[in-house]
């Protein structure tokens, strides 16, 4: 049931190994492809956007809900693809080119895609990644920058860009990246991470491109808390893995700048650490990119620490990638075999994934990963030109270590683990237990920010952690229906997780409580597909005064770390494939976030924008919604295709207790923005000229 690429299932039958190298988009060798497969090679989907504007409902609190059919308690639209002989309902298709155009060749300009994020600090006040910032000043003169990338990845695995960052001469105490692509032509989407040496310090992907003169984005990235390593020289290692030939032909043209300047900005989040320490794969030094590949790789390092160190956070960074890339699509593992006889074979182990971070053989704290869709996700028109959320910015999450200090501080060497889980429900009839590995591939690194207490010489001592944490309470169900000749036709599943860990001792305290669901729908014969899925999680840490030899009061302040969140989605989706060969692929897709956080955060809040209206003991808060229905049909020759897609979101960002301090409300159809409204510290919105002129408060009006 994990969505795959019909290209990539075209590759897949023709060679596997060499012309797919290891990738994330590497199809799994647990699919069948079936005789059809033979009907897509070849095939370019050359992809005509349609006219029409489909308005699906939403969570009530930001959208307006229209009539629609229901599953679970939620609105859904009806989807107008005919599940005949069909695939995968979430099956990916590569929609990179367009056969028809109102508008000639010559007067068409790059299609600007974009997240939907708040801004970024810059001196002259928030800046947003689109370019439409707020502030004439934010790029004036007196910014010091400096060209970190300017490269091309045409065919680029195992070939990441190599560069050395020098500091600049200027004074500075805040960097923000700028990473700016273009891409014309044929291609999938493609992970990215940017490391200095060993050490990931960001994680993004790409747009889909399109056919001339292409596809092209911003993003704007505070990157402050690295200031360990913009301080001195490195080694830049930048991974997109890439290829080109003569059916893939689009090249990543990219280019990435620091900016640098000093502030006085004042808020909650911690200060940027004093040693920041790879749990990676270390092969910089071999100018090799540094992530492990669960569960093929075993993600551990065994290192010492300083002594004298009075807080440690370890920050994790997964996605899963080829089957694993939908994992929260995946069926129970006793339920794999269900539509043999029809759909194939389906990805299991629960559509539940727990990445896990171990310190010696013991969990430290865990991470419910949210989950990303990339910008070919379930239909590529979906993303164009509203990218999912975290699509060109895949966060990290982090984990107060510090309880473990009186161990770590021993100046023994000790074990770093980095795990994903999933569930198996065969491997015991009478309960469901935690598995020690899951499908391929995830690809994870971790690193521990650690703040350091004034005099070197101290040692932090103190008693052993207490770990008072139990297996988490795991609920699965699900039953089948079958026709009257004993063919399997439906699958209902739900899937429920429940877990609280602490972690305590004389230095700290780690809390987390965590609930997952998931409501899974498989229907005609294991071809169409929904999927409910609902995250919540509370992280809490407290640091107290740790015991070690040291006169400087300073050193030993107290600080405190608290963070909610809720994540969201809603996949319906349906693919099919006539007699004739005729292919169609339909989805609705509703995606959410809810995250508040409040003091020493290691990554920024978002406060740090907002310099008016930051300063200490406030919580942030953030919610967004996005959601969309696309569909792509496309004839048994490949000579005729057709699609479409719209989507709309609402991001709103304050501090708690209700003050706004960015909003924004967009919507598109078919690769066009037709209403975008916004607010920056509670300024009316802005007019933007869209659609024939009309302003952004009318058009507001028509699409909500």
């Amino acid at each position: 049931m994990a969505p795959l690429d019909l290209e990539k299932r075209a590759i897949l039958a023709v060679d596997d190994d060499h012309v797919f190298p290891p990738s994330r988009k590497k199809p799994s060798s647990r699919r069948r492809v079936l005789p059809w497969v033979a009907v897509v090679l070849g095939l370019l989907v050359l992809v005509s956007i349609g006219a029409s504007s489909h308005r699906c409902a939403a969570d009530t609190s930001l959208f307006t809900s229209h009539g629609t059919v229901s599953h679970h308690g939620y609105p859904l639209p009806e989807l107008r693809s005919q599940a005949i002989n069909s695939r995968s309902p979430t099956l990916k298709a590569q929609e990179t080119t367009t056969a028809t155009t109102s508008a000639p060749a010559a007067n068409r300009t790059v299609l600007k895609t974009f997240e939907v994020a708040q801004p970024v600090p810059m001196p002259g006040g928030p800046a947003e990644s689109d370019g439409s910032t707020h502030h004439p000043k934010d790029y004036s003169p007196e910014l010091c920058t400096v060209l970190l990338m300017r490269h091309d990845f045409a065919w680029s695995y195992d070939a990441p860009f190599i560069g050395n960052y020098e500091p600049p001469s200027c004074e500075f105490n805040r960097v923000v990246l700028n990473f700016s692509v273009v891409s014309q032509g044929r291609q999938f989407d493609r992970l990215a991470i940017m490391y200095f040496g060993d050490t990931e310090v960001w994680r993004t992907s790409t747009a889909e491109p399109t056919a001339p003169p292409g596809i092209g984005w911003i993003y704007l990235k505070d990157m402050t808390e690295y200031l360990y390593f913009w301080k001195s020289p490195q080694k830049l290692i930048f991974d997109l893995g890439n290829l080109i030939n003569d059916k893939y032909t689009g090249i990543f043209n990219t280019t990435m700048t620091a900016i640098f300047y000093n502030t006085d900005l004042v808020t909650d989040q911690a200060t940027p650490s004093d040693l920041i320490i790879p749990i990676s794969a270390r092969h910089g030094a071999n100018n090799s990119i540094s992530r492990f590949a669960l569960p093929a790789e075993n993600a551990t390092n065994t290192i010492s620490l300083p002594r004298n160190i009075r807080r440690a956070v370890f920050s994790v960074s997964a996605n899963g990638q080829a089957s694993e890339e939908f994992w929260w699509s995946n069926v129970l593992q006793s339920d794999v075999d269900t539509f043999n006889a029809t759909a194939g074979a389906l990805p299991g182990l629960s559509p539940f994934r727990e990445v896990q971070v171990l310190i010696d053989g013991q969990i430290a704290g865990v991470q419910w990963p949210f989950p990303v869709i990339f910008t070919g996700g379930v239909v590529p028109s979906l993303h164009r030109p509203i990218v999912g959320i975290h699509a060109f910015d895949l966060r990290e999450h982090e984990i107060d270590i510090s309880p473990f200090l009186p161990l770590l501080c021993d100046g023994q060497q000790h074990t770093f683990t980095i795990r994903v889980a999933g569930l198996d429900d065969t491997s015991n009839t009478t309960s469901v237990s935690l598995t020690e590995s899951v499908n391929e591939s995830w690809y994870v690194t971790g690193k521990i920010f650690l703040w350091l207490s004034d005099d070197p010489s101290s040692i932090t001592t103190g008693d052993a952690p207490i770990l008072n944490y139990s297996p988490p309470a795991i609920a699965v169900a699900h039953s089948l229906t079958t026709t009257s000749n004993g063919t399997n036709e439906t699958l209902t599943y739900s899937t429920s997780v429940r877990r609280t860990l602490r972690i305590t001792s004389s230095t700290s305290s780690w809390t987390q409580s965590l609930t997952y669901t998931n409501k899974g729908l498989v229907t005609a014969f294991g071809y169409d597909q929904v999927n409910d899925l609902v995250i919540t999680g509370d992280d809490r840490s407290s640091l107290a005064s740790p015991s070690h030899h040291n006169s400087n009061p300073n050193s030993n302040r107290a600080s405190n770390y608290h963070s909610t969140y809720t994540y969201t989605l809603l996949s319906n989706s349906s693919y099919s494939v006539s007699p004739q060969g005729n292919l169609s692929i339909a989805a609705f897709l509703r995606q959410g976030k809810t995250v508040s956080t409040a003091g020493a955060s290691v990554f920024p809040s978002g406060l740090e924008a907002f310099s008016r209206h930051s300063g200490k003991g406030l919580t942030s808060v953030l919610e967004t919604v996005k959601e969309g229905t696309a569909e792509f049909r496309q004839t048994g020759d490949g000579k005729e295709s057709s699609g479409w897609g719209d989507a709309r979101q609402v991001f709103a960002f304050g501090v708690q207790g209700g003050k706004e301090l960015y909003y924004r409300r967009v919507a598109a159809v078919n690769g066009t923005v037709v209403g975008d409204e916004r607010r920056v510290e509670g300024r009316e919105p802005e007019v933007v000229v869209v659609d024939g002129g009309r302003g952004v408060a009318a058009q507001a009006l028509e699409y909500a």
